[in-house]
């Protein structure tokens, strides 16, 4: 009966001792990504100043559009009183320039939103190196073996979830972000047809 004791002693032990140790150290970190990227300090700068910039592309691209629309109306005018008639040279020339126009404004706004685009991806990369690393801080830190997104989760419990600790560390790393397109070597670059 004795050694029945100790056995059960020990065998409860045993499964206390892993059962403290879990409850105190979670194997598993939980971080909400979208809340630190809604709200994060560098977070609503770069935002904002990449509305300001799609803004001014709006505005820009509608004043080229009327002005586009304003030249061309009286020549298009003119073209449809010919009917059936060759435009003369003259013509010729104001649609040739016309057309130029028009193509050298839908390479500005084209050339603008692509500028746009690398802003808003060099925005993010600065953002998502550092919250890795900030994550991975606060993951050794809290003796976690994982830390998981969120969103990436179906259900979880709030007791593993790091979302502040993460934002307060990633505010202090990073206050803000540099708001230009990305560096040339780190754009992605254009296939180019290779020759046989």
């Amino acid at each position: 009966m004795k050694k029945f004791f100790v056995a059960a002693a020990f065998a409860a032990t045993a499964v206390s001792i892993p059962t403290v140790a879990s409850a105190q150290r979670p194997p598993i970190i939980m971080v909400d990504t979208d809340t630190i990227m809604e709200t994060c300090t560098a977070c609503v700068s770069a935002r904002s100043q990449i509305q300001q910039k799609e803004t001014a592309l709006r505005t820009r691209a509608q004043t080229l559009r009327q002005q586009i629309e304003t030249e061309g109306k009286p020549i298009q005018d003119t073209v449809d009183k010919l009917g059936d008639k060759a435009p003369d040279a003259a013509l010729q020339a104001r649609i040739r320039a016309f057309q130029t126009k028009q193509q050298q404004a839908s390479q500005e706004i084209e050339t603008t939103q692509r500028t746009l685009q690398s802003t808003a991806a060099h925005v993010q990369q600065q953002i998502g190196v550092r919250l890795i690393s900030v994550v991975e801080q606060v993951r050794a830190r809290r003796g976690a073996m994982i830390a998981l997104s969120k969103s990436a989760t179906l259900a979880n419990d709030n007791s593993i979830d790091v979302t502040a600790e993460v934002l307060s560390g990633l505010n202090s790393a990073l206050p803000s972000v540099s708001v230009t397109p990305l560096p040339q070597q780190a754009q992605p670059q254009q296939q180019q047809p290779q020759g046989r």
